[in-house]
């Protein structure tokens, strides 16, 4: 299913509207943004829907260490439609439906394709403000021309951001967008902890503390015959 959009902004700076976290804890300030185009391998999205994690508020509240970049944009939930998408990107073309997710997937290194692993070894982590394969570069700037930092390589409270293609993943239009948005975080975490980190095999009963969106995927997960909740 593809959704209309208007092409005329493709490559060019779109302006919109982003709540900005400009001192750790205060409020999150609504203003006007300019959203850049993307650069090879990089996709920008218009945000549908976006809900709020606890790690946003988490890190909200965070004043130092090395992830307390400032001023940021938060989210990292979110469901979308790719308005433009910079060279080399196949993988999603203008108007496919995407979940921009914060755990990057290349599809081609051995940790992506492990069964015990699923933090991507090709690309560097450390770029916790900005794109990937640019050195941390952001794609948003203040009325002033000032850089804002990214978030978790999503910051989906904005209504325009830019991801790289490896934080893509490309939904149905079956799925109402209201609830694909958990998909990108809770469901993702919920599901990685149950395979990949606790290593739950199949016929595995497992015991589950919270049932929220993270808990809820561990429990509909295939995997688990058996579910104790609480």
């Amino acid at each position: 299913m593809e959704h209309n959009l208007a092409s005329d902004m493709a490559g060019k700076p779109i302006r919109c509207k982003a709540a900005v976290a400009r001192e750790a804890g205060e409020p999150l300030i609504l203003e006007e943004i300019q959203v850049l185009p993307p650069e090879p391998g990089e996709v920008r999205i218009k945000i549908l829907c976006t809900s709020l994690c606890h790690t946003d508020v988490t890190w909200w509240k965070l004043k130092a260490g090395p992830i307390d970049f400032l001023p940021r944009i938060f989210g990292h939930e979110a469901a979308g439609i790719v308005e433009s998408v910079g060279e080399n990107v196949e993988e999603v073309k203008a108007g496919d439906l995407v979940l921009p997710v914060f755990q990057r997937n290349c599809g081609e290194c051995k940790d992506c394709n492990s069964k015990r692993g699923n933090v991507c070894s090709k690309f560097a982590v450390e770029y916790f403000g900005g794109m990937p394969r640019y050195g941390g570069a952001t794609r948003f700037l203040d009325g002033d021309g000032s850089p804002i930092h990214h978030f978790l390589s999503v910051s989906s409270f904005s209504q325009y951001t830019v991801v790289d293609v490896t934080h893509v993943v490309k939904i149905g239009p079956d799925i109402p967008i209201d609830k694909a948005c958990l998909l990108s975080c809770g469901v993702t975490t919920g599901i990685g902890a149950a395979c990949k980190v606790a290593e739950v095999e199949q016929g595995s009963t497992v015991a589950i503390f919270g049932l929220g969106s993270v808990g809820l995927a561990v429990a509909h997960n295939p995997l688990v015959v058996l579910t104790f909740c609480t």
